[in-house]
């Protein structure tokens, strides 16, 4: 397989294997795929489970189940507020 990078990546790779981290070009390319392999499967589990709490929620509202619009505003104003008080 022959693979052409742009002048920048060649230049990543480079000085990858200049670290002395990596001992050729092509064990940077494995390691970039094998972390982009990575990267898909958590995103892929995201999605499913994204996908998932989705469809129990569309259930509930089948069944006629709801929420209260005001308490639901006001439990996303308390979790911002505590979020904010953490990050200050």
């Amino acid at each position: 397989m022959n693979v052409s990078l742009t002048i920048e990546l060649e230049k990543f790779v480079s000085a990858k294997v200049e670290s002395g981290r990596y001992t050729s070009a092509s064990e940077v390319v494995r390691e970039a795929l094998r972390l982009l392999e990575e990267h898909d499967r958590a995103r892929s589990a995201q999605l499913a489970a994204f996908n998932h709490e989705l469809g129990q929620r569309l259930a509930s509202l089948d069944r006629g189940e709801h929420v209260d619009p005001e308490t639901v505003r006001i439990r996303l104003r308390e979790k911002s507020r505590l979020r904010s008080a953490r990050v200050a």
